[in-house]
């Protein structure tokens, strides 16, 4: 659980996967994009499509910052073969991490192999890329979050995710069915589609025991770090724990 007495803005980038999503993206906002999660050190940055995969990593080159994309992003409703080549070729371009949009009509169907059979070529297809499960949680019962997060845990992928962020963000009622599934596995979490007023909400989700958030919003949640300390949601920083 990340300890947020111990960080300042620099190590609180690492809290964060920045990311530029909007359907009038522009080579310029994907470079502007980068540039930006370099500057607050972010644990990684992400685009809609590895379109813009080349651009990315070139805007990374010799940095820690990791180079990532959504698969299926973001209806996830492709079949398991078309998404595990996505997969492939993301890695093949350079993509380290992967988060892949589950086939959420499939699950609500109750076809749990299908959603199985989709998250286990797409964790073969990875490779050694950082693998992710987007659940698009505000279309789900906590029931079929706690199932979804049951498979994610049993084919062994890195990270659970609330959402895309395209639509309606997670309640924190979501999270905590998927925190407390997930509780006794090595799966981490990721939010994503965190609701207004952000920097308090994204906050708040790394207090009740995210590892990552995931937004287009990182400069501005990193910097109202100390905003927080000062209205007492965030802990005073006692510096990093040696």
């Amino acid at each position: 659980m990340i300890d947020l007495s111990t960080l300042d803005k620099w190590s609180l980038g690492k809290c964060f996967d920045h990311s530029v999503l909007p359907k009038q993206t522009r080579e310029a906002d994907i470079r502007a994009g980068c540039r930006e999660a370099v500057a607050y050190n972010c644990a990684a940055f992400y685009s809609a499509s590895t379109y813009w995969t080349p651009i990315v990593v070139e805007e990374l080159a010799g940095t820690d910052v990791l180079v990532a994309t959504g698969i299926d992003f973001a209806w996830g409703a492709s079949p398991a073969v078309l998404k595990a080549a996505e997969t492939e070729y993301a890695v093949k371009v350079g993509c380290q991490a992967v988060d892949i949009v589950i086939n959420v009509g499939a699950l609500k169907d109750g076809r749990y192999d299908l959603i199985t059979e989709e998250l286990t070529v797409f964790k073969q297809a990875a490779g050694p890329a950082l693998t992710k499960a987007i659940l698009e949680v505000c279309f789900l019962t906590d029931d079929e979050i706690a199932t979804a997060c049951k498979i994610v845990a049993e084919v062994g992928l890195d990270y659970a995710k609330t959402s895309t962020g395209q639509f309606e963000g997670p309640s924190m009622n979501q999270f905590l069915v998927m925190k407390k599934t997930l509780e006794d596995t090595p799966v981490k979490l990721k939010v994503a589609g965190v609701k207004f007023p952000r920097p308090q909400n994204a906050y708040t989700f790394i207090l009740a025991g995210t590892d990552l958030i995931g937004t287009r919003a990182a400069v501005e949640i990193i910097e109202a770090l100390d905003q927080m300390r000062a209205i007492g949601l965030v802990p005073a920083y006692r510096g990093p724990v040696n």
